[in-house]
């Protein structure tokens, strides 16, 4: 099977295939750095690692920027408001960029402790505003964007396939558009390319129409065409940010380079809390953070992969209670392996190595079927519910459960999850064997309140001794 994906664009699911061979050029929308990231952004990061992963596994090399948001975008998301990070740097009493730089240390720590792979590219804004403001020259040049009393703006008008993104039309957008008494532009749907700047902006640079910032739309079109060129191939971020931040990226990149800007466009779907959109202006949301200190991280990490991407998903507490359990079931089922393996008798049994064949294959089509993770997950589930029933028999191939556990383990890296045995207790498979042996020196010295002590600190970390007539097992609780 090949891998499709659904192409926001397009509205249809089309066959990937790479502009350049061997090679995906992938571009994601990071956070706006004024705050810390919520569970809802870190579903759209972790969605986006995960499809990173895919196509790695795959055998593409992958291109991977995202970039980082220091300055230009205004509180109504579009022309109106204050810079977001201006707005909660004066509620600290902090210079901006400081403000900037403590929320990038806490946005890297949490794609950290989430499992990301860090961006190869993490470009700030305020990194490229020569380049920002040659654009916006170059669109008033070719007649798609006009300078008014220090602001320039881009002429949607001029631009014939606005709206092909969202679906929205001009005429409904008109419909629907309010233009105040001092309206700098044209038409109300046009937008900002760079605003000016009032005496006291503290972010504001020299251009040649006055002292100014860039718009928020055309700082992600610089630094997308900078790192991968035009066309690339994929362009993410989440549901929220196609109209109008992408809508306006797509025209006024397409309006410079006269050409498609980028082949697919994909878009994670909300989060959704108590049936409502989570989001930071309703104050309905958590922090990705205080989600993992509460849940765990893979807890966190398997909650996202648990649905797919581009449809909404639902946080509480009683999910993540179900993805607590279900690591808890992968983990014993490692355990178990290696029990068996230890007390049970070896035995060949192709039958059951076909099972593993089939199951990487069902797993693959999943996962290239737009990325299917909650398919490609089932798909494990159900090698384990067999390898668990196998177990039962006095005969066993120990290779196939050795290479079941493996394949999980593999699988599992796609996504994220069920990588480290001792993640759950906190205590190593080596640790744990070396408290067993304690034990029973402790045994074979009669010291039975020692040996007790043990088997009841293991308890409490959540491991079982179970002494059988075919050796020591433990599992987990």
């Amino acid at each position: 099977m090949t891998l499709k994906i659904s192409n926001s664009l397009t509205r249809t699911k089309e066959e990937f295939q790479p502009i350049k061979k061997g090679l995906v050029r992938m571009y994601v929308c990071g956070p706006t750095v004024y705050d810390y990231i919520h569970i809802g952004n870190a579903r759209t990061f972790v969605s986006f690692d995960v499809i990173r992963r895919y196509l790695e596994y795959l055998g593409y090399d992958v291109l991977f920027v995202s970039n980082i948001t220091d300055v230009g975008h205004l509180t109504d998301d579009a022309d109106a408001g204050e810079d977001k990070i201006l707005k909660r740097a004066k509620l600290m009493k902090l210079e901006p960029m400081v403000l900037v730089e403590k929320y990038i240390e806490y946005y890297l720590r949490e794609i950290d402790l989430l499992g990301n792979k860090r961006p190869d590219i993490m470009p700030r804004a305020t990194g490229h505003i020569i380049e920002i403001i040659e654009l916006t020259k170059e669109l008033i040049k070719k007649g798609f964007a006009y300078e008014k009393n220090g602001s320039v703006y881009f002429n949607v008008l001029k631009f014939k396939e606005y709206g092909k993104l969202s679906g929205n039309t001009l005429e409904a957008l008109k419909a629907g558009a309010r233009v105040s008494e001092k309206e700098e532009k044209k038409n109300p749907l046009d937008f900002a390319l760079w605003k000016k700047a009032e005496p006291e902006h503290i972010m504001k640079w020299p251009s040649p129409w006055g002292a100014g910032f860039p718009g928020w739309h055309i700082e992600c079109s610089v630094m997308s065409e900078k790192y991968l060129g035009c066309p690339f191939d994929i362009h993410g971020g989440g549901k929220d940010l196609k109209f109008p931040h992408h809508e306006n990226e797509i025209a006024q990149s397409e309006a410079i380079l006269g050409k498609k800007f980028c082949n697919f466009w994909v878009h994670t779907e909300y989060v959704m809390i108590n049936n409502e959109k989570m989001s930071k202006s309703k104050g309905n949301f958590i922090t990705a953070y205080d989600a993992v200190n509460k849940f765990g991280a893979e807890t966190v990490r398997l909650w996202v992969v648990s649905s797919q991407y581009d449809r909404e998903i639902n946080f509480s507490e009683e999910q993540m209670s179900i993805c607590k359990r279900t690591l808890e079931r992968v983990y014993t089922f490692y355990s178990n392996v290696d029990n068996a393996i230890k007390t049970k008798k070896d035995s060949a049994d192709k039958k059951m190595d076909k099972v593993l064949v089939e199951t990487k294959q069902k797993f693959l089509s999943a996962m290239d079927d737009d990325f299917n993770t909650p398919l490609a997950l089932s798909v494990i589930y159900d090698l384990i519910r067999d390898a668990n029933e196998y177990m039962q028999n006095d005969k066993i191939s120990h290779s196939f459960l050795q290479n079941a556990k493996d394949l999980i383990k593999e699988l599992g890296s796609i996504l994220g999850v069920f990588q480290k045995e001792e993640k759950r207790t906190g205590i190593s498979a080596e640790l744990i064997e070396f408290m067993i042996k304690l034990r029973e020196e402790a045994r074979k010295n009669k010291d039975f309140k020692r040996a007790d002590e043990i088997r009841e600190k293991l308890k409490k970390s959540g491991i079982i001794i179970e002494d059988t007539d075919k050796g020591i097992i433990y599992r987990f609780q």
